[in-house]
This record gives C-alpha cells, structure tokens and sequence, in this order.
C-alpha cells in the first residue's frame, strides 16, 4: 500500500480529463496504482508510465547483463555437474536438464526480486511504525537485512519524512513509487563535505535501497540516478489517504542504502538537472522500443502483379 510517514500540504485539485463513465474516487482510492507499467491516475483518462518500465526499456545494459548470466549459467553447472552429466546420458532427461541450466540467472534474478520486495516490505513497516508482516517475522534469511537497516538508522541519525509514495509528473507522463524521503544532519554533512557545498541539516534527501550485488563488489547502478532524478523531479505525490499534494522539494543528489546481509553502504546518487535530461532521454529511447521500432520493419516486397505476369508469359 502507498503510504507517507509524515506530510503537511496543500491538496491539489486532480489533473487530467475526467472520464464520463468512471466513478469519482474517494480517500486511498485515489492513489493512482501500477499495472503492466503504467499508473493509472483513478477519475481521469490520465495513465502515466512507469519509471522503472522506463528504465528496463530504454537503458541498454550491454555486455554486463550477458556475462552476469553466463557466469550465473557456468556455476550453476560447476556446482551440479553429477546431475548433468547423468542427465546426459538419457535422452528423456537431457532436454530436462537442459532447460533447468538455461534458466538458472532467470531463477537468481527472481529470488533476487523476491528478497529486495521482502526487504522493502520490512523497511516500510519499520518506518511507518506499523506490525511487521507476519510472514516476513520469521524469515531468517531477512533478519540481517533489517539489522542493518536498523543500525542505518542510527548510526546516521535519519527520521523519515515518507516511504513508499507514489508521485508523479503529468507533464511528462511518468509515475513511480519512491522507497524514501528522510532527513539526517550527518548525510547532510557529509554530502557537504563530498561535494564541496552548503547543505543544512535539516535537508530533505531521496533515498533508495538496493539488495543486490555484494558489498566489495557493483551493487549499485547509474540507473539508479536517473530512477531517483525522475522522483524529485515529479510534480505531484499522493499522501496515504489518497490526498493529491505537491512533490516536496529535495536535495539534487540523494543517496542509495546498499544493503547486504553482510553489512551495508551509504552512496552518493547526483540526481540534478543533467540527471533528469538523461532520463527524458532514456524515456524516449523507452517508447521507441516499446511503440514506433515494433512498426517501421515490414513485410518483405513482393513483385507487382503486372511484372510478375510478364515474366511469366
């Protein structure tokens, strides 16, 4: 469920052409959700595209993601090679196994996904103040994740303005869910420091989490910037009671929590101005992609009637 942790503003009329046939939405009912990758804003014909449908769709990932998985597929087979090499002597279990090792990164991809919706889910219960889902309480593989979550905290001094709100830039026609907004004296003074700037105590900054990778390695991404750019740079958000009101102002950079089982970091994200271009840039490489490239390659020409009847004669 969308929700804030803590907001005060205006209520902003809704936007968009009302629809003659939709009814008007009241309270959290008006809280525009996703689906097959757009946001649908209730009471309007409105439908704003997802910023991470964007980001699949418009940023290339080039030769990373094909070593990722081919390293995925190679360890997966190192570690199994008993069962493969007995697979492989039976016709009717080879195309089985053959099918489990071509789909092992589609396998770590998912558990992967599985592990950052569950740990985001923990996060926002800890900062709404709200029970923990009961079936997240006995996870022991997300415990460490919630302590370091826990020991962030702390050790940073935050307080959360809001978590997992839905905002959006009608303008542009994109909508997301971001993870945070928070304040703390210490990121505000070492954002500072790193960037050699005036940054009061009391900033808000957008904040993210990110569960993959491994802490001495890549777990976070240049896609990242561009996701979090997109977030401060919406025009409207909706409080937990479907209250529409406007994006609160933020720092131009952020920062991404980079959480392990094994620890956490703290990265700088620059969202600027030139961050948020880059976005409109891959949004566009997005509905080429997913709209016009789908319709320029046609059927292949045939010769005209008449030719191909003097040919034949």
């Amino acid at each position: 469920m969308t929700t804030t942790a803590r907001a005060g503003a205006t209520t902003a009329p809704a936007a968009g052409r009302r629809s003659r046939t939709t009814q008007e939405p009241t309270g959290t009912d008006r809280i525009p959700r996703p689906s097959q990758g757009w946001y649908r804003v209730k009471g309007t014909d409105l439908k704003l595209r997802r910023v991470t449908t964007i980001l699949e769709q418009g940023c290339s990932k080039g030769d990373a993601l094909t070593f990722w998985a081919g390293n995925i597929t190679a360890e997966t087979a190192m570690n199994n090679l008993p069962y493969l090499v007995s697979s492989s002597l039976h016709p009717e279990r080879r195309t089985e196994a053959y099918d489990w090792l071509r789909r092992a990164h589609t396998r770590k991809k998912d558990e992967r996904k599985d592990v950052g919706s569950a740990v985001h889910r923990v996060i926002e219960a800890h900062v709404l103040g709200t029970p923990m889902p009961a079936e997240l309480l006995t996870n022991e593989e997300l415990a460490p994740f919630l302590d370091h979550f826990l020991r962030f905290v702390e050790e940073w001094q935050v307080t959360f303005e809001a978590s997992e709100m839905v905002v959006g830039n009608e303008e542009q026609g994109y909508a997301g869910t971001l993870d945070y907004l928070l304040r703390s004296p210490l990121i505000a003074a070492a954002l500072a420091d790193y960037f050699g700037t005036d940054v009061p105590a009391d900033t808000v900054f957008c904040g993210d989490t990110k569960t993959g990778g491994e802490l001495d390695v890549k777990g976070v991404y240049p896609e990242a910037s561009l996701q979090m750019a997109a977030y401060r740079k919406a025009k409207v958000a909706w409080l937990r009671d479907g209250t529409k009101v406007p994006m609160p102002a933020t720092f131009w950079a952020g920062v991404v929590l980079h959480l392990r089982p094994e620890g956490y970091r703290l990265i700088p994200a620059v969202a600027d101005d030139a961050v948020f271009d880059a976005f409109l840039t891959v949004k566009r490489n997005a509905e080429w992609t997913s709209g016009l490239s789908k319709t320029v390659i046609r059927p292949a020409l045939t010769l005209p009637t008449t030719i191909s009847e003097e040919r034949a004669a």
